[in-house]
């Protein structure tokens, strides 16, 4: 770890006084690269099992994360005087899927894994079972349906057919009013089978065909519309039955072998009382290649057809294919945690309100159907984040006094599943969401050394990005977007969740001009990562790894949060962003300063 620069000293010795910059900088001089390694090692660890929520390597996970932060000396962060919220979670694999789409003159069977990957997320049956009404629902046969799910002596199985369904391809599956975008043109696809594709419509600018339009769907960065979870929202919205998505690589930011290890295993989803009664029934994935075979069969090119949804004026193309789909689910009810320690505030006036720090402390588990390597350790994603939130509130606890604002440091459970223990804090929060001032969140830190710049995913969107360029200058770094925005990395990891209800959000990750490495040394690391350990079990603590640029970001994200504890201004949405009417709303009735 590199010294801090005179220039940033002498700024922080400015920013509250002497003695309280003074003990800042001894705080962000001491925030170490080799403790991070030592949790990485530990938390990565094979005794750790991969840290999948609801198994053995859960329970290790966050009684480490409790027991790190009680020796802080940090308090509970859940006002009943724990440090654990409950996120009641239901399991949900998939034993066993069938799928076939029937042509008139032709059947295309779709193979497990190699064709599609298919789920169910609705149980809803299950829950009517509690009622006494176990009738199936439309479109639905159920097999067996338990529904105490702690109780029962063993996970539970379901089985949900779909039968008869029409086949429509709906281009991308977007409704976008602020657009003028409609995918669907008013066709009723209730009951039908609806095949997307993935990210959002590439509209070419009409002035360099071979780039996309900067303003339609912001261009080359991903928005929400082209995150696989808003797919399926949009399509249990309008009622679909089933909803496969085409994947390709490019579009989708990860390989297809990715999707295979993430959903052909146990998923999870928030429990709900109504089972998800409104989801779609039957999500999945398509190969592109087998994709290709489908649209033949239906007459249709595929590569036509997609560069026919590009345009406002598509309309949705029936494929002249009834769809078959089985799936049997095992399913079981999970309680996992979000581990949380809270920092209070020194200024009675102000310590009420917060400046939360996050990272998902869980990963994929362990996979006993894989050869050899059974065990997704997750060093890299999110030992790192995990290991450096715990630093960095090792460092807070050193101040004396704290900052004027309290600073909660929040470890969620099942962001691998869809952000769940982010999506359940937000929507359940142990402190008031108007007066939490910003989420500063840590997903995959920088291993790779020193670097002249950092990158803030989602650049321009928060005043918390001229925060951390101001921070950023006092180490002669400069502060970029994100790099990859093709891949809608802001939506993929846990301050959306806080985004999406209007919390200011700051998601930092490693700059790419690193020092002393030749050019091209950020990138090709990055491509690398995402090519030979992305969700795959060779995501272990590497022996080239360099924490030096570790500690150096570290510095910047809690000088940005300390900044914030003690300021007389909110960090803000900037106009123009997505969330900023929604913070806006939670807000007037004065709850801001």
């Amino acid at each position: 770890m590199g010294r801090i620069g005179c220039g940033w000293l002498l700024a922080v010795l400015a920013l509250t006084g002497s003695a309280h910059g003074d003990d800042l900088a001894t705080a962000l001089s001491g925030l170490s690269g080799a403790n991070v390694l030592k949790h990485i090692q530990v938390l990565s660890s094979d005794e750790f099992e991969g840290r999948g929520p609801g198994t053995p390597g859960e329970a290790k996970t966050v009684a480490y994360l409790a027991d790190q932060f009680r020796s802080f000396g940090l308090k509970p962060g859940n006002p009943n005087g724990t440090y654990f919220q409950d996120v009641p979670l239901i399991g949900f694999e998939a034993l066993a899927t069938s799928g076939k789409l029937v042509f008139p003159n032709q059947t295309i069977d779709l193979k497990s894994a190699d064709d599609w990957v298919a789920v169910c997320r609705k149980y809803e049956a299950a829950m009517d079972a509690l009622k006494g009404e176990p009738q199936p629902r439309p479109g639905e046969a159920v097999k067996q349906a338990v529904v105490d799910f702690r109780q029962a002596s063993a996970p539970l199985t379901n089985t949900v057919l779909l039968d008869d369904s029409e086949v429509v391809f709906v281009g991308y599956g977007v409704v976008a009013p602020e657009y003028g975008w409609d995918d669907y043109k008013g066709l009723d696809v209730k009951g039908k089978t609806v095949v997307m594709l993935i990210n959002d419509p590439a509209v070419p600018d009409p002035n360099d065909p071979a780039q996309l339009d900067p303003a339609a769907f912001k261009g080359k960065a991903m928005t929400y519309y082209g995150r696989w979870t808003y797919k399926y929202e949009i399509a249990s919205e309008k009622g679909a039955a089933a909803c496969l998505i085409v994947h390709e690589t490019g579009p989708a930011g990860y390989p297809y072998q990715v999707v295979i290890g993430s959903w052909g295993r146990e998923n999870f989803d928030l429990f709900r009382s109504d089972g998800n009664a409104g989801r779609v029934t039957i999500e999945g994935w398509l190969a592109l290649e087998k994709a290709r075979q489908i649209f033949q069969a239906a007459g249709q090119d595929f590569d036509a057809l997609k560069a026919r949804a590009a345009r406002k004026d598509f309309q949705p193309v029936p494929l002249g294919a009834k769809a078959e789909f089985s799936v049997r689910n095992k399913l079981r009810r999970v309680d996992s945690k979000n581990v949380v320690a809270r920092l209070e505030g020194s200024d009675p006036s102000l310590k009420a309100e917060q400046v939360v720090y996050t990272a998902h402390w869980d990963h994929l588990g362990r996979d006993p159907n894989l050869k050899g390597d059974q065990i997704y350790n997750g060093a890299a994603d999110n030992a790192s984040g995990t290991a450096a939130l715990l630093e960095i509130s090792r460092a807070y606890r050193t101040l004396t006094p704290p900052p004027k604002r309290s600073i909660l440091f929040l470890a969620v459970t099942a962001e691998e599943k869809g952000l769940l223990g982010a999506k359940f804090y937000a929507e359940n929060p142990l402190y008031p969401l108007t007066k939490t001032l910003a989420d500063i969140n840590m997903d995959v830190i920088n291993l790779w050394g020193k670097t002249r710049d950092i990158v803030s995913v989602g650049l321009g969107n928060t005043t918390l990005d001229d925060i951390l360029a101001e921070v950023a200058g006092k180490q002669d770094r400069a502060i970029g977007g994100d790099p990859e925005p093709e891949k809608g990395s802001f939506y993929r990891s846990d301050h959306f969740e806080f985004a999406k209800v209007g919390v200011p959000a700051l998601n930092a990750k490693a700059g790419i001009d690193y020092i002393g490495k030749p050019s091209g040394f950020g990138r090709a690391k990055r491509d690398e990562y995402t090519k030979n350990d992305y969700h795959k079990v060779t995501d272990e603590v590497k022996p080239d790894w360099d924490l030096a640029g570790a500690a150096q970001d570290m510095q910047l994200l809690m000088d940005v949060g300390y900044r914030v504890a003690q300021g007389t201004t909110w960090p803000e949405w900037k106009p123009g962003t997505e969330f900023k009417a929604t913070r806006e709303a939670s807000l007037k009735n004065g709850n801001k300063p």
